[in-house]
């Protein structure tokens, strides 16, 4: 990362179904005098289309390009860099969770979720194709890993975009409040916040977890965003339960003196990790 890029989290409530309302949402969002500032903005995963999709996906789904739905935020991002979230249509037809990367008046990059949680309240492998890569977007402040909510609980998702020289994991989320007691904080916001915590320190790398809030269908999303240094410290803990807008700088110092003093990508071993992975997985579909 070169310098101390500023970064602003939105921890907006995306409407269900209506692409068009939260298209200017987002627009309302870039207009605000916080984001003067900004070198990225990031919003949650599926911000522009609410995240209990079931059979309204084929509808909002769009294809991922400069013009369309994504041209207003396109023409944005020659101001500032944006992450957003939202349905991508492929050529052949395929539903895809993606978060889009806009910097410079172009599309720099699309990640497609891979892993779908398809357990308990989630149901997303019935609607959604899963992606198959987890790949670094090189930016003028350095390399970033997108990674898409459930992406985040697979401890190889995080490690491969470290092994590729991410400097920062942007984590764009949907997850629903659960395990709150009345007067205290919501047991999931505490938890994201360890897995957040753990994965920056062991990886060092900075953590920016950017979560929706609002309500659909009975489910209540807990907000709670946070951004954590590669040793592991909260720059930002996020409230719940509320929008808002925050910003927070990330210097490349805090990155050099991590992995300085703690050089574990430098004594990492992924050849033998490859080794050990053909054995296990040798016999098996």
């Amino acid at each position: 990362m070169a310098g101390s890029p500023n970064i602003a989290l939105v921890q907006m409530a995306p409407a269900l179904g209506d692409v068009e309302r939260n298209l200017h949402a987002h627009l309302a969002w870039l207009s605000r005098p916080e984001v003067e500032e900004a070198d990225l903005v990031v919003f949650p995963e599926l911000s522009l289309t609410g995240y209990l999709l079931q059979d309204l996906v084929a509808e909002v789904a769009r294809p991922v390009r400069t013009g369309g739905l994504l041209a207003p935020l396109v023409a944005e991002s020659l101001r500032r860099d944006i992450v957003v979230g939202m349905v991508e249509q492929s050529d052949d037809f395929l539903f895809y969770n993606v978060a889009v990367y806009l910097s410079g008046g172009e599309i720099r990059h699309v990640h497609r979720k891979v892993y779908l949680p398809t357990y308990g309240m989630f149901d997303e492998g019935r609607y959604f194709a899963a992606g198959r890569s987890f790949d670094v977007v090189p930016t003028r402040f350095g390399k970033l890993g997108l990674l898409l909510c459930e992406d985040a609980w697979h401890l190889s998702s995080s490690y491969l975009l470290s092994l590729q020289g991410a400097h920062a994991l942007v984590v764009l989320s949907g997850s629903p409040g659960r395990g709150w007691a009345g007067g205290g904080p919501v047991a999931s916001v505490q938890t994201w916040e360890r897995v957040g915590q753990v994965l920056s320190q062991f990886l060092t790398v900075y953590w920016v977890y950017v979560n929706r809030v609002g309500y659909e269908d009975g489910l209540a999303f807990a907000g709670g965003s946070y951004v954590a240094d590669p040793f592991g410290n909260l720059l930002l803990d996020g409230a719940e339960n509320r929008e808002a807008l925050y910003t927070v700088r990330t210097p490349f110092a805090a990155l050099r003196r991590a992995r300085t003093l703690t050089p574990l990508l430098r004594d990492e071993k992924p050849h033998l990790v490859l080794d050990h992975l053909r054995r296990l997985t040798r016999g098996r579909p």
